[in-house]
């Protein structure tokens, strides 16, 4: 029989681990389940799984409106491949999903010039070097290189909108302003961001 004074002591000291931050052998449920959302990988040699390029984090943001992407640009010198997942209704799921559209979003802003005024007269060139990225990146299933050069022009044609909407169009009257590209998008070369501001403004 156990007494009062056991029944306390026990009682104090699960509450004491949870203070700590103990993990639970009940928890093992839960571990399970983080681990079941890791992204799956292709590589040349075999299909693995690192726990160390699992994540995507905020550490690949180097500004307010563009990322880098160093953790695809890492992998690709690995030759490894995450797999794009999709539901039975053939969406984009998952953590190597969202990584492959914000690559994407990358090189449609930063590779496509902003002088041409529709995504079809963009040379074939520069729509096959996009393709190339992503497939060298990702696996990308579903679509495969529609898909990608689709989303590229969405992604586009919005990057054009956002930067008359917000870097243009608020400083119609002010030169020294337009004169220099943000420096949220330092990519954007001088003499492009210059005949855009012309285009709109002009």
């Amino acid at each position: 029989m156990v007494s009062q004074h056991q029944s306390k002591d026990s009682g104090s000291k699960k509450n004491e681990g949870k203070e700590l931050g103990m993990v639970a052998p009940q928890d093992k449920s839960s571990k399970k389940m983080k681990s079941s959302k890791k992204m799956k990988f292709a590589s040349s040699s075999a299909e693995t799984e690192p726990t160390s390029q699992t994540t995507i984090s905020d550490d690949s943001k180097t500004g307010r409106g563009m990322s880098t992407m160093p953790r695809v640009v890492k992998r690709k010198l690995q030759k490894l491949r995450p797999i794009v997942e999709y539901n039975k209704r053939g969406k984009g799921i998952g953590q190597a999903h969202s990584e492959m559209q914000s690559y994407i979003g990358v090189l449609a802003c930063s590779r496509v010039p902003l002088v041409d005024k529709k995504w079809s007269q963009i040379p074939k060139d520069i729509n096959e070097q996009i393709w190339e990225a992503v497939d060298m990146a990702f696996v990308v299933g579903q679509g495969g290189k529609n898909s990608v050069l689709s989303s590229a022009a969405k992604k586009w044609k919005d990057f054009k909108s956002t930067l008359m909407r917000h870097y243009i169009l608020p400083y119609t009257n002010d030169k020294e302003k337009l004169s220099q590209p943000p420096e949220t998008y330092k990519f954007i070369e001088k003499a492009q961001w210059e005949d855009e501001v012309c285009f709109i403004i002009c």
